[in-house]
């Protein structure tokens, strides 16, 4: 990553930028610090360089102001999960650089748990031990592989928990081995775990494992790889909601938030609507991606109709039929 600085520097000054470079220190909350003191002295866009753990530090930094700068990430770590769902090139530094300076961005929902923030994921359960249990040389070395060894590892001791969970129009009382609340598609390097998750929409993806059968766990898994079939599955609750309170009976329930112990269970999570701008490679973004998109590109059509509709029937009709080959030619590249 420091080999591509200069490139990276160079990039975004030919797209119009004035920069500057700061580099994190292991100072708890480095990242976060030096995201507020960027936004209050005015600056339009911060860049955060590292992995997810790097995101939500500056994430929170951005989340509560009022006067929130544009983000756009650099992946430069194990998993980057949030990189990989904005379809940012994550083996090139540079190459990332040339997304956010061709400037296009969207307005992403990020969540909330007390004073926390998260841009990806909340979780109970299995996957809080997983992530405490892998240790960090070995996500360094083996990225998401390291959480599959672990996993396995962990599979046969693996004890439901009592949960009550309120999340939109229901309630789920019962036992489970875990919880995931996504933001994005990408959970842990996957990207099928919530095949349809909506970046802007409002809501988050809540997927409750009723089930700590290890056969049961295995098809699971099996029906995750195999495309995402897990979420018709009777011992998976897939729900969206824009809101989630997760309580236990008795036991304590751990809480990942992006990667990172966030707290214990009693806990209120809540979606905030297209809360920050962030660059992305918009033209990667599979359709049902981002909403506000589908809107736009909806209204450009119904403009372009009116227009076709006052043209020649010659011309009326090439123009047509370039408009359906354009959209025939997407529907296939998604």
């Amino acid at each position: 990553m420091r080999n591509d600085l200069v490139d990276i520097l160079t990039i975004m000054e030919r797209a119009g930028y004035e920069t500057s470079a700061y580099a994190t220190t292991p100072e708890p909350d480095s990242a976060k610090n030096e995201a507020i003191r960027a936004a209050k002295s005015g600056f339009a866009l911060i860049i955060a360089a590292g992995g997810d753990g790097t995101i939500n530090e500056v994430v929170n930094g951005l989340a509560p102001l009022k006067k929130r700068p544009k983000l756009g990430i650099i992946p430069a770590g194990t998993t980057n999960d949030y990189a990989r769902a904005l379809h940012i090139p994550l083996e090139s530094p540079v190459e990332a650089a040339r997304v956010i300076a061709r400037g296009k961005t969207i307005k992403i929902d990020i969540g909330q748990a007390g004073d926390h923030y998260f841009a990806n994921i909340a979780a109970g359960g299995l996957l809080t031990e997983l992530t405490y249990s892998v240790p960090s040389e070995l996500k360094s070395m083996f990225g998401y592989m390291a959480y599959l060894v672990k996993g396995a590892e962990l599979l046969p001791k693996i004890k439901p928990v009592d949960m009550h969970l309120e999340y939109d129009g229901g309630t789920y009382d019962g036992k489970a081995s875990m919880f995931f609340l996504a933001l994005t598609n990408s959970v842990g390097g996957f990207e099928q775990i919530a095949p349809d998750a909506s970046l802007d929409d409002g809501k988050f993806t809540l997927i409750v494992v009723k089930t700590g059968n290890l056969l049961d766990l295995m098809k699971l898994a099996v029906k995750v790889f195999a495309g995402g079939n897990h979420i018709d599955d009777p011992s998976i609750l897939y729900v969206k909601t824009s809101k989630l309170v997760a309580k236990t009976a008795s036991e304590r329930m751990m809480i990942n938030i992006d990667g990172e112990y966030g707290g214990d269970a009693p806990m209120t999570f809540r979606n905030l609507k297209q809360h920050l701008e962030i660059c992305a490679n918009t033209d990667q973004l599979p359709e049902t991606a981002v909403t506000a998109r589908t809107e736009v590109e909806q209204a450009t059509r119904d403009e372009l109709m009116h227009e076709i509709a006052d043209l020649d029937q010659d011309e009326a009709t090439r123009l047509q039929q370039e408009l359906d080959a354009k959209e025939q030619a997407q529907e296939k590249k998604n």
